[in-house]
């Protein structure tokens, strides 16, 4: 490479940056606005001024100004009178854009993203202090807006999708409409795939099992919410204390086995506790088959919540194997195996997010 290649290069990396540090302050931007309330008082009242906007907030007009002129630069906003006093000028939320940072219902609901990037910048020094001397950061650690931002992303798919998608694979379907079924959900973080279960399927009994105790506090509220708390349980325990006496019908894990320090236990005490003739369902990332480095979104993704989130998460607990994110499916079939199931069998479920369903193989 000559040396204005080198030079060219370095620019177009420089303004690759650049770039990214722009998307990191609408990211956290976006955080403030889904925190304080702004987005949802423009949704509801708008278009609105920066007093009137920080009145019905209970918010400094200073700020609010600030950042509604930020929004506006960076599109997110639009802006009714450019012209006018900086204080008198009125702001909307534009209808789509309402749709993905204030409807909770949406599967276009991506507001929680900016909790989760303000919950990893407020653990920076005890991450690197990990990367440093080993160990890691627990799930518990990065806090309520954590748990928050994974519960709420996940909410709208596991209501409005999961139980379509499971009657679409009949021998599954055949097995959760046993009568009077029991059905495992090993990491069920907020209780939302375990309400979904429990709606699709009005004849089964759904014990969700998570090792977060403020987890299992939410997702009992939510249960109960949801008015299905008499045949919805919650309990704050280990996926390896699952009763191995083959008490369950079927066990799902849905998108936790990467996070767990020790998944071929879990997988054991699965198998032991889910009847011979039941059934074994790990939903994770769909990441690609092998490693390469021009990685897709997905992979980019992944990759990000795992070096700041899963893989701190898994390494936190010694002796952890450290699986991450980006759980390849060879990894799985091996841990699979090593458990005692023969194989792993991808299940033909589509239009999920960006998730694969594998069925484990007795």
């Amino acid at each position: 490479m000559t040396t204005d290649e080198q030079q060219e290069a370095g620019t177009d990396f420089a303004e690759h940056v650049v770039d990214a540090a722009v998307a990191t302050f609408e990211l956290l931007s976006i955080y403030v606005g889904d925190r304080l309330g702004w987005y949802r008082t423009l949704a509801d009242s708008g278009p609105l001024d920066a007093p009137t906007l920080a009145e019905r907030t209970g918010t400094h007009e200073r700020y609010a100004r600030e950042w509604l002129e930020q929004q506006a630069v960076y599109g997110i906003l639009a802006v009714e009178d450019v012209d006018a006093a900086a204080s008198a000028r009125r702001f909307t939320l534009p209808a789509g854009h309402a749709e993905a940072l204030t409807n909770p219902d949406s599967l276009d609901y991506v507001a929680p993203l900016g909790r989760f990037a303000a919950a990893i910048g407020a653990q920076l020094a005890p991450l690197l202090e990990a990367y440093r001397a080993g160990g890691g950061v627990a799930w518990a650690d990065l806090g309520e807006d954590a748990r928050d931002a994974q519960g709420d992303l996940n909410r709208p798919w596991f209501l409005q999708r999961l139980g379509d998608a499971l009657a679409g694979v009949a021998p599954l379907h055949e097995v959760l409409s046993r009568p009077g079924a029991r059905v495992a959900d090993v990491g069920s973080g907020h209780g939302w795939s375990s309400i979904a279960l429990a709606r699709a399927y009005p004849s089964a009994r759904i014990e969700g099992f998570d090792v977060d105790a403020a987890s299992v506090v939410a997702a009992r509220r939510h249960a109960e919410e949801a008015g299905v708390a008499e045949r919805v349980r919650f309990h704050h325990v280990a996926a390896e204390g699952l009763a191995q006496d083959g008490a369950f019908d079927a066990a799902f894990v849905f998108e936790a086995l990467h996070d767990m320090p020790f998944p071929v236990d879990v997988l054991a005490a699965i198998r032991r506790a889910v009847k011979p003739d039941g059934e074994v369902v790990i939903m994770d990332e769909a990441v690609a088959p092998a490693f390469a480095p021009d990685g897709d979104g997905v992979e980019r993704m992944m990759y990000g919540y795992s070096i700041f989130v899963c893989l701190p998460d898994s390494l936190s607990a010694p002796g952890s194997v450290g699986t991450g994110t980006v759980m390849r499916q060879a990894t799985l079939e091996q841990y699979a195996r090593t458990a005692g199931f023969s194989g792993i069998e991808e299940l033909p479920i589509d239009g999920f997010a960006s998730f694969r369903f594998t069925r484990l193989v007795r």
